[in-house]
C-alpha cells in the first residue's frame, strides 16, 4: 500500500524508490519513504561509506557556490537539484550576495513539490520540472522564469547527478548545450560517482541500482575531465570530493574513499 503523506503529490507512487529520495535519506532528511529506505540500505551494504560520501558531496556544492559567488557570479542554474535540504543553493548564494538568483531543475515529483513549497515567497528563486538531459526544454523554461540573464555569467551546477545520465543520452552533448548557452566567464561545477577510487564498492552500487528507476553509470577520471571541454579547470582540477578547495586547508577524510570526482571549470 502506498504511503499517504500530506506533502506528496497525488500522482506519486511511494512504493517506487527514487534516487532523489534515496539521497535525501542518506543525508538524514525526512522526505523519503519505506521503498527509498529499503533501497538505501542495500546501497549502504554495497558502499558502507555512502552517508559520508553524500555529506562530502553536499559540502562540495557549498564550496563551489561560494567560489562562484566570490568570482562575481550572481545567477545559478542547478540541474538535477533533488529534494531541498539544509544548505540549498539559494541560501548559500543569497547569504554571500543577496541579489543572487537561482533556478532549480528536477523531474522528480517530490523534489519539485517540496522545492516549490520552500520557494513560495522567494522571488529570486524558482523550480522547473524538466529533465536536465533535454537542454532545449530546460533553457526555454529558464528563460520563461525571467530570473537568468544569459548575457551575464551563469553558474551551472550538476552536483551528484550526472552518474544517472546513460551513455545513449550523450553526456558530453548535454554539457556542451549548457556550455554553449552561457557567456564566457560562466562556470560549470560537476561531481559524479567513479569506479576509479573504490571499484568493488562501485560495482556493488551499480548492481543495486540496475533495476531501479535510476540506474547509475560511473565514469573514469578522463571521461569526467572531458566533460569540461570548453572550460578552464579551476585548480586543483578534477579530484576526489574532499580535495577540492577544503575550507580549512586540510583534508580529514580519506580521499580514496570519497567515491566521487568533482571539479569546477570557467568558460573560456
Amino acid at each position: 500500500m502506498a504511503e499517504q503523506v500530506s506533502w506528496v503529490p497525488d500522482n506519486v507512487d511511494t512504493r517506487l524508490p527514487s534516487a532523489a529520495r534515496l539521497y535525501d535519506y542518506l543525508l538524514g532528511g525526512g522526505h523519503n519513504f519505506a521503498a527509498d529506505r529499503a533501497l538505501a540500505e542495500k546501497f549502504l551494504l554495497a558502499q558502507p561509506n555512502a552517508r559520508t560520501i553524500a555529506r562530502l558531496n553536499r559540502a562540495f556544492l557549498r564550496r563551489a557556490v561560494l567560489h562562484l559567488a566570490d568570482a562575481g557570479v550572481r545567477q545559478f542554474l542547478d540541474l538535477g537539484s533533488g529534494i531541498p535540504t539544509v544548505g540549498n543553493v539559494h541560501e548559500i548564494a543569497q547569504k554571500a550576495a543577496p541579489e543572487s538568483r537561482v533556478v532549480y531543475v528536477d523531474y522528480e515529483d517530490v523534489a519539485v513539490a517540496h522545492s516549490r513549497m520552500i520557494l513560495e515567497h522567494d522571488d529570486r528563486s524558482a523550480v522547473l520540472q524538466e529533465d536536465m538531459t533535454d537542454p532545449d526544454a530546460v533553457l526555454a523554461g529558464v528563460s520563461r522564469t525571467g530570473l537568468i540573464d544569459f548575457s551575464e555569467p551563469v553558474g551551472v551546477l550538476t552536483v551528484g547527478v550526472f552518474h544517472f545520465v546513460p551513455p545513449e543520452r550523450d553526456p558530453a552533448g548535454v554539457v556542451a548545450a549548457y556550455r554553449d548557452a552561457v557567456v564566457p566567464g560562466s562556470y560549470l561545477a560537476l561531481s559524479q560517482f567513479t569506479a576509479d577510487l573504490q571499484p568493488d564498492e562501485m560495482a556493488g552500487i551499480v548492481a543495486v541500482m540496475r533495476n531501479s528507476a535510476n540506474p547509475m553509470y560511473p565514469r573514469g577520471h578522463a571521461e569526467i575531465t572531458a566533460l569540461f571541454e570548453g572550460f578552464d579547470l579551476v585548480e586543483p582540477g578534477v579530484v576526489p570530493l574532499p580535495l577540492w578547495h577544503p575550507e580549512d586547508g586540510s583534508v580529514d577524510e580519506d580521499a580514496d574513499r570519497a567515491g566521487i570526482f568533482a571539479g569546477v571549470g570557467r568558460k573560456k
